[in-house]
Parts: C-alpha cells; sequence; structure tokens
C-alpha cells in the first residue's frame, strides 16, 4: 500500500496540533487561538461538504455556529449546565433549522440560492439583535462551561482544547465516510450534472437536503464549541460576514477537498493574527492574497499536497 504525501503531511499536521499543549504548556495565548482555529476547521468542513462537493453556495452558513453557542449561552442563563442536556438540544435545533432552511433554499438555485440562505440567516441574526431578554446585540456572558457530570472539566483550557481535538478529528473521519459513500457520490454527481441523476431515478432533492441537515448538525457543534470556549455569545456570530469568513477558509484551503477547510481555517487565523499586529486595516492585505490564490492557486493549500485521487 503506497502513502500518499498528502496523508503524510496531514498526519504530521494533526500530531502536531495534538502535541502542541505539551509543547507550549506555559503559552496560553497560542493554545487558545489554535482551540479557535479548530473550532472554525469544524465549521468550514461543514460548509465545505455544501459548497465544495454539493455546490450549494450557503452565505448564512454562520447561523448554525450562533445556534450552537446560544444554546449553551441560554441554558447558562437559566443556570442549567449540564452539558448531556445542552448539547443534544444544541444538536437537534440545528438539525431542524437546516431542515427547514434547506427545505426553503433548495428549491431554488444560482444566485437565488445564495440570496435565499443569506436573507433566512440574517432573519435569525436580528432576532437576536431584538431579544433584551438574552442581551440582544450586546450578547449574553457564559458563566460556567457545559459540565458533564464529573468526567471532564471544560473550564481547564487544556481539557477543552483536546475536546475541540477529538471533535475535529471524528468530524473528518465523519465526513470523510460520507463522500466516500453511495451518498457523497450522489451529491458530487449533482454538483456535475443533476439533471441526468433526476433522469436515473435519483431523489436529488432528499439527498441534497440531507446534506444540507448534516452540514448543520455539523456547524451546530462548532457553534457549542465557540460557545464554550469564548464564555460569550451575541449575534454578531450569526452575521452575514462571519459565513463570508467560512466561504474565504473552505475557498483558501481548497473546495471539494477532505483537509482544505482545516489548513484553510488555519491559514485564516495565524494570517489574521499576523496581519493585524501590522495593521488594523488587515483586510486590505488579506483580499488581494485571497484573490491570488484564487486566479493562480485553483485548488488552495491544499492542491500544494498532490492530487485528489487520494481522499
Amino acid at each position: 500500500m503506497v502513502i500518499s504525501r498528502r496523508t503524510v503531511v496531514m498526519t504530521l499536521f494533526l500530531v502536531g496540533v495534538a502535541l502542541l499543549p505539551i509543547a507550549l504548556l506555559d503559552q496560553p495565548f497560542y493554545i487558545g487561538l489554535f482551540s479557535r482555529a479548530m473550532i472554525l476547521s469544524i465549521a468550514a468542513i461543514s460548509l465545505n461538504l455544501l459548497l465544495g462537493y454539493g455546490n450549494m453556495i450557503s452565505f448564512g452558513h454562520a447561523v448554525y455556529i450562533g445556534v450552537g453557542a446560544y444554546t449553551v449561552g441560554i441554558f447558562a442563563y437559566y443556570e442549567i449546565y449540564d452539558g448531556f442536556i445542552q448539547w443534544p438540544v444544541g444538536l437537534v435545533v440545528s438539525a431542524l433549522l437546516a431542515l427547514i432552511f434547506g427545505a426553503i433554499s433548495l428549491r431554488t438555485r444560482g444566485v437565488y440560492f445564495i440570496m435565499i440562505t443569506l436573507a433566512l440567516a440574517q432573519m435569525l441574526y436580528f432576532l437576536g439583535v431584538s431579544v433584551d431578554e438574552y442581551g440582544a446585540d450586546d450578547g449574553l456572558v457564559i458563566d460556567v462551561r457545559s459540565e458533564f457530570a464529573g468526567l471532564i472539566d471544560l473550564e481547564e483550557g487544556i481539557a477543552l482544547y483536546y475536546v475541540v481535538f477529538v471533535c475535529l478529528l471524528f468530524t473528518i473521519f465523519v465526513v470523510h465516510r460520507l463522500i466516500n459513500s453511495r451518498f457523497g457520490v450522489v451529491i458530487r454527481g449533482a454538483k456535475s450534472n443533476e439533471a441526468r441523476l433526476q433522469a436515473l431515478g435519483y431523489p436529488v432533492y432528499r439527498y441534497k437536503l440531507t446534506a444540507f441537515v448534516i452540514a448543520g448538525v455539523i456547524c451546530g457543534l462548532a457553534g457549542l464549541l465557540l460557545g464554550n470556549f469564548t464564555n460569550f455569545v451575541n449575534p454578531d456570530m450569526m452575521h452575514w460576514t462571519r459565513s463570508g469568513e467560512l466561504i474565504f477558509m473552505v475557498v483558501l484551503g481548497g473546495l471539494g477537498s477532505l483537509f482544505g477547510p482545516v489548513l484553510g481555517a488555519f491559514a485564516f487565523l495565524l494570517l489574521e493574527e499576523f496581519l493585524s499586529d501590522l495593521t488594523d486595516h488587515w483586510q486590505i492585505i488579506f483580499g488581494p492574497f485571497l484573490i491570488l490564490v484564487v486566479l493562480f492557486l485553483r485548488g488552495g493549500i491544499n492542491s500544494l499536497l498532490g492530487t485528489r485521487s487520494d481522499e
């Protein structure tokens, strides 16, 4: 069995991420930065399932991050800190919301699909801004992180780091199995020629709706982790600009690739951190950089690791 260069590089990368807290035990800033990068990697992987494999350009995907984070925040507001309650509820709500949004938006195509996903997400954003009970646009402080019957203490930064790391590995595994299954073949086939699949008798709409729900649940998981990480939630997590950042991460890392969103999320955050130290207007530099990546590196960072046939 031949092991590809991509597999070797990504294995070493993930091992390095796993060992980071040991190497930087006295550097909580970098542990926090990499925790956030892994959380956004999970969200980017979920968006890539729609955008990269299914050509469904969702411009409101960050709404599920907000749903997951608000689930933690609202339960904590009522002094319910049990993660065995918070997390299943957050995932179920994300699934139901994705089912509703997907059932509506998947009846449209092209720019109409983009605009309706944007409109639906902004509707939730403005709902968050208008609810004074939960802080409105000032947000909601999460005073206690999710508790799991003493099995793990998320108040410890290292413990939270490894929970996020395990969730990232689990997400990569699940998406890998999905895209290499019959389900994944149909989703990728619909991207290339949806009419042909329908003529062959495949219920493409149901497959795409299922992908939409799965992506929403995975992104909701990222929201649950982010709410615990930041100890704070506000409507800005659901704003369309956050969805735009997720799209940047997917494009930067490589559309339609398993590891591309992970590489893109890490590159995005590290570049943001580096450039923001140079200037407050770091987006002026980052914008042209992304354009150059799109023009001259069509497969994103992932394309530098070889062909995609091994994914």
